[in-house]
C-alpha cells in the first residue's frame, strides 16, 4: 500500500480536547483529583495551634522507564480512560504523541512507572481502559528528549554529514534494520530495486527512493509503522536530496612513530581515482586479504565502499598527497562491519592501527554495541591491530575465513590520537579542486 504526503481533510481535524487534557495531566499535582476539604494542618493553623513538620522518613519509590504505543478509537474520552487506568497504578506519563489512522490513533507514551509494576500489569491496564495492540518496552534517559528537539538534532546531523542519513532513520524510529540497495550490482546489473518517488509504506516496511541510486529500505517487523513515521522519514530523506553529496573534510595531521606525517580524513567517492590508484600499487597478496576474491575484481568494490551511503571511510594520505590506506566503517544492517588496506609499502608501521582506532570510536559515537572484522587468518596484521584495541574480542574462523568482533562500551571506547597544533595543508578532495 502506498501513502502519499497529502494534507488531511478539513473534517478530520484534530479535537482540541486532547491537547488540554495532555496539558492538564502535566499539571496535576497528584494522583487522586483535589477535594474540597482542607487538610488537618490547616484547620490546626486555623485553630492557633502550632505547626509541626514531620521529619521525610519514606525513601522515593523506585521507578522504571517505558516506552508503550496502544490504538484507540478516535472518539472524546478515550485518552481520559487511558490517563485514569494508568494513574490507578501510578504511571506518570512524561511524553505523549499521537499518529491519527483512518480508523482510529495510536497513542505513544513515555512511562514512569513504579518498578513493581511489571510490563504486563501495564498492558492489562490499558486493555481494560480500551486499549488495542499495546506494545511496551523498557525505555531510558536518552528517550527524555522531546519528538521536536530530536527530530532537529537528526535533521542537523544529516545536513552536516550525508553518511548520517541511515543512522538517523535507525535512531527516528528506535530497534529497526536500514538497508541501502544500490541500483546497479557490483557487475553492472540493474537490480530494479527503486521505488517510486513518493515511497512504499507497507506495514512493518518501508521502502524510500535513495537520492543516490537505489532504495533505502526500513524494516521493524515487531511493530508496523505509521503514515506519520512514513512521513517523518519521507522529510529526512528529502533534506537529503536537496542538500546533495557532502561530507565533512576535516582531518588530522599524525606522525608515525618513524617520524612520517600522515593526514587521516574522511573520504568518498571524489577519492575513487587516487583509490585506483593505490590498488595498482599493491600486490595481489594484500588485496587477496582485503577482498577475498579475484584480485582483478577489486577495483569494482571501490566505488560501493566510498559510498557515505553505505557508512563512513577513512583515508590515510602522505605530506605529497599520495593515498596509502583506507579503511571503511560499513553499515551491515543491524551490525557495523570494519575493513582495512594498507598499500604494502606502508605496512607495520602503524597506520592501519590509527585508521581502526578511529573508526571504532566512530562505531561507539554512533551507539553501535560491536563491530566485526573477516579476515583470512594468515593475516596477522589485522589480527594484532584489533588486540590493540584492548576491547572484549570473539574470533570464529571456518575454512580459513576469520570473523573477529569486538564488543563495544561507548565511555571505553579508544580514543585516536590528538592531531598536533602544526598541522600541515590537508589534501584537497578532487571534486573541490
Amino acid at each position: 500500500m502506498t501513502f502519499r504526503a497529502t494534507p488531511e481533510p478539513p473534517h478530520r481535524h484534530r479535537p482540541r480536547w486532547r491537547h488540554d487534557l495532555v496539558a492538564w495531566w502535566s499539571r496535576r499535582q497528584g494522583h487522586a483529583p483535589p477535594g474540597t476539604s482542607r487538610s488537618p494542618a490547616a484547620d490546626a493553623h486555623a485553630a492557633g495551634a502550632p505547626e509541626t513538620t514531620a521529619p521525610e522518613t519514606t525513601a522515593p519509590e523506585a521507578t522504571t522507564l517505558w516506552r508503550m504505543r496502544t490504538t484507540v478509537r478516535d472518539e472524546p474520552g478515550t485518552l481520559a480512560a487511558l490517563c485514569a487506568a494508568l494513574a490507578g497504578h501510578r504511571v506518570d506519563i512524561l511524553a505523549l504523541q499521537t499518529h491519527p489512522l483512518t480508523d482510529g490513533t495510536v497513542d505513544e507514551f513515555l512511562l514512569r512507572a513504579p518498578e513493581a509494576l511489571p510490563s504486563n500489569g501495564l498492558t492489562d491496564a490499558v486493555a481494560a481502559a480500551g486499549g488495542s495492540d499495546t506494545w511496551v518496552e523498557r525505555a531510558d534517559t536518552h528517550d527524555l528528549v522531546d519528538a521536536p528537539t530530536r527530530a532537529l538534532t537528526l535533521a542537523t546531523r544529516t545536513a552536516l554529514d550525508a553518511a548520517e542519513l541511515p543512522l538517523a532513520l535507525r535512531q527516528l524510529f528506535g530497534r529497526c534494520t536500514i538497508h541501502s540497495v544500490p541500483a546497479k550490482s557490483l557487475s553492472g546489473r540493474s537490480l530494479d530495486s527503486t521505488p517510486p518517488a513518493e515511497g512504499v509504506l507497507e506495514e512493518t516496511v518501508m521502502r524510500l527512493r535513495d537520492p543516490s541510486g537505489g532504495a533505502i529500505i526500513i524494516e521493524r517487523p515487531y511493530l508496523p509503522f505509521t503514515p506519520t513515521e512514513f512521513a517523518r522519514a519521507r522529510a529526512l530523506v528529502e533534506l537529503d536530496a536537496r542538500l546533495g553529496p557532502r561530507i565533512p573534510h576535516d582531518g588530522a595531521v599524525l606522525t608515525l612513530p618513524e617520524g612520517n606525517a600522515i593526514t587521516v580524513r574522511r573520504a568518498d567517492t571524489g577519492d575513487l581515482a587516487a583509490a585506483r590508484e593505490m590498488h595498482a600499487r599493491c600486490s595481489s597478496t594484500t588485496l587477496g586479504l582485503r577482498y577475498h576474491g579475484p584480485v582483478g575484481d577489486a577495483d569494482r568494490y571501490l566505488a560501493h565502499l566510498l559510498s557515505p551511503r553505505f557508512g563512513r571511510t577513512l583515508a590515510a594520505y602522505t605530506a605529497s598527497g599520495r593515498l596509502v590506506a583506507l579503511g571503511h566503517l560499513l553499515w551491515d544492517g543491524d551490525e557495523t562491519e570494519l575493513a582495512l588496506i594498507v598499500e604494502d609499502e606502508w605496512q607495520r608501521r602503524g597506520v592501519g592501527g590509527e585508521l581502526l582506532r578511529r573508526l571504532v570510536a566512530m562505531a561507539a559515537g554512533t551507539g553501535c554495541e560491536s563491530v566485526y572484522a573477516v579476515t583470512q587468518s594468515a593475516n596477522t596484521g589485522m589480527v594484532a591491530a584489533m588486540r590493540a584495541l584492548e576491547l572484549p574480542l570473539d574470533y570464529q574462523i571456518e575454512q580459513g575465513t576469520l570473523v573477529i568482533s569486538a564488543r563495544l562500551d561507548p565511555a571505553q571506547a579508544p580514543a585516536p590520537a590528538p592531531a598536533p597544533e602544526s598541522a600541515l595543508p590537508l589534501p584537497v578532495p578532487p571534486q573541490a579542486r
